[in-house]
């Protein structure tokens, strides 16, 4: 009994989820200057969760698992304070369709914005999505395409349902960022710097984890500033201004600590990536949005 506990504990701790936290709280020591023992070093996870024959779970598919049930309950609860009213069943369809966005419109996005010459090369390659390849931007497209949708079959007005999602957007995109690290993917530029993480994969030089400074501010930072602004009644496009700008902000200033992407490399400036021309019409159209919203009377439409 006592081999089986000690066993299972052995299990929990080489948990990926666990050794991602150990090591943000290391990351987060070394930024403090606290003591840390040695160097920070990638650890070499796993990629597959679970193994059921020839069915494997990957932990990046986990993530999305996590994006998406934390999505549900968050708005589930901002549908119990709203003063817009919100079935449970119209919840369980606005996540769907939200998922079903994010998913299809992240595939087409990585495909058309960073591969589209592989994609001209081998257009069925859209479609394998087991090679990987997943882009925000694409996936942000896609949402407000369904949202779209789903919106005029409900006939709910569109821009107050987009405020209504946004608080919850960076829960999901921390998530995404935590499966972005698991899978080992995205890391940084090299650095001298106290936290520089080794990634054995890569090479042996200290770099960014940039997966973390993602999680930090796209996710952590992002959810708790939009949630808060969102707590109070607000004018319409407030709450979607305030998440876009935020949004791009942080990542076209995550994107200086970026690894660009071998195959784009830098687009102009030598420093000008893909991911900041892409975040240039998120930080436009936030700022747009609060015009919009605070720029002339208003009444306060969402909460």
């Amino acid at each position: 009994m006592l081999g089986a506990i000690l066993e299972s504990g052995n299990v929990i701790l080489k948990s990926p989820l666990i050794e991602t936290i150990l090591v943000y709280l290391r990351y987060r020591l070394s930024i403090l200057r606290l003591p840390v023992l040695q160097m920070l070093t990638y650890p070499q996870f796993d990629p597959v969760a679970i193994s059921l024959g020839p069915l494997s779970i990957h932990w990046y598919g986990i993530m999305y698992i996590v994006a998406f049930g934390g999505a549900w309950f968050l708005a589930r609860y901002r549908a119990r304070h709203s003063v817009d009213q919100w079935t449970a069943e119209q919840i369980s369809d606005l996540v769907f369709y939200g998922a079903l966005g994010a998913v299809i419109g992240g595939r087409v996005g990585s495909v058309l914005f960073y591969n589209f010459g592989r994609f001209i090369e081998d257009p069925l390659w859209l479609f394998r999505v087991w090679e990987g390849g997943m882009s925000f931007h694409g996936g942000f497209l896609g949402v407000l395409f369904a949202l779209f949708l789903y919106t005029r079959h409900i006939k709910k007005d569109y821009w107050t349902t987009i405020d209504f999602i946004a608080p919850f957007v960076p829960f999901g995109l921390g998530a995404g960022r935590i499966g972005n690290f698991i899978g080992g993917e995205l890391w940084g530029k090299p650095t001298d710097v106290a936290w520089g993480m080794v990634f054995p994969h890569v090479d042996q030089l200290a770099r960014h984890p940039s997966q973390l400074y993602e999680f930090s501010l796209e996710g952590a930072a992002l959810f708790v500033i939009v949630w808060f602004f969102s707590a109070k009644p607000r004018p319409r496009f407030a709450v979607a201004g305030v998440f876009a700008l935020g949004y791009g902000c942080f990542r076209f200033f995550i994107e200086f600590f970026r690894e660009p992407d071998s195959h784009l490399g830098y687009l102009a400036f030598d420093w000008l990536t893909m991911g900041q021309i892409l975040s240039l019409p998120l930080v436009g159209g936030g700022l747009l949005f609060l015009f919009l919203a605070y720029g002339r009377p208003q009444k306060l439409a969402t909460n």
